[in-house]
């Protein structure tokens, strides 16, 4: 068996030569001087050489547990080159995927199932509160002290509730990232209760009477304003739809309307009110229209 004192003394020669250890396990000796650990053993009936790397950066002690690591290999009918190699490919996966990689790949397989504005949003948050500190890290090496840092950084800003959806979207990278292989935790799935909670929502008010509704129709329409914002109004009064879907909405949407009134009177729809507001302010309508 060798020592540390022959593998440090061990001198260069015209030729290159072996030091064995014992059990495959040698130290080649180049012309050159340079010293490698290599591991000589049979697979299937043939021989193969394994090299775990140049001495002294892989000390004796090292070199042997190596050796003791491709034996168990080969007792379990593994073969150590093959899994060696395996082992770098994970390893340079790994480095090359960093967390800006795998959400950006995360959000191509996401953004067919978003409105246009939420999907914005979703990359832009992530582009400007996550990708300048974490973005260009292994996903493998981020843990949980730097995913609460960087929420954190969101937190001193007051944007708390903001943090939390962050923190939601970081999650669904991780796990994006371990389904693929490229990941093996998700850091950012424990530390909900590091981050400060949202605070409750303020109550907004509402019209809840036929009453309130139509004084506050009656005030919309005094004040001064452009007709079609006016008739918008109106007609969020009667659809009660939310003001985007009025804003996008397409002639061929509304339906049972008589588009063919005389001298541009106003259009009147047979359709019948789904509720009583709806019911309540299709009559004023039809009361004031000329």
């Amino acid at each position: 068996m060798l020592t540390d004192a022959i593998v440090r003394n061990a001198k260069r020669r015209d030729k290159p030569y072996k030091l064995f250890d014992g059990g495959g396990l040698h130290l080649l000796v180049a012309p050159s001087g340079h010293r490698s650990w290599r591991l000589k053993y049979r697979m299937a009936g043939r021989e193969h050489v394994l090299v775990f790397g140049a001495y002294p950066d892989i000390t004796l002690a090292t070199a042997r547990t190596l050796r003791e690591n491709a034996r168990e290999q080969l007792r379990n009918h593994q073969h150590p080159g093959v899994e060696a190699k395996k082992q770098k490919a994970r390893a340079m996966a790994s480095y090359d995927a960093t967390f800006e990689r795998c959400a950006r790949s995360w959000f191509a397989l996401q953004i067919g199932r978003w409105t246009g504005q939420h999907a914005r949003n979703v990359i832009e948050s992530l582009e400007t509160d996550i990708f300048p500190m974490l973005g260009k890290i292994p996903i493998t090496e981020i843990d949980e002290p730097m995913v609460l840092e960087a929420l954190r950084a969101i937190e001193r800003r007051g944007a708390i509730e903001t943090a939390h959806r962050i923190r939601q979207r970081m999650s669904a990278v991780f796990v994006h990232g371990i389904a693929e292989g490229i990941g093996t935790r998700d850091p950012a799935a424990v530390i909900t209760k590091a981050l400060r909670r949202v605070p409750k929502a303020k109550p907004r008010p509402a019209l809840l009477t036929i009453e309130a509704l139509q004084d506050m129709m009656a005030k919309t329409e005094d004040r001064a304003g452009a007709p079609l914002t006016k008739l918008a109004s109106r007609f969020t009064g009667l659809t009660a739809q939310r003001p985007s879907m009025i804003r996008g909405a397409a002639w061929y949407e509304i339906e049972d309307v008589d588009w063919d009134a005389p001298d541009g009177a106003a259009a009147r729809t047979t359709a019948t009110p789904s509720t009583p507001l709806q019911a309540a302010w299709a009559r004023r309508s039809a009361a004031s229209m000329p």
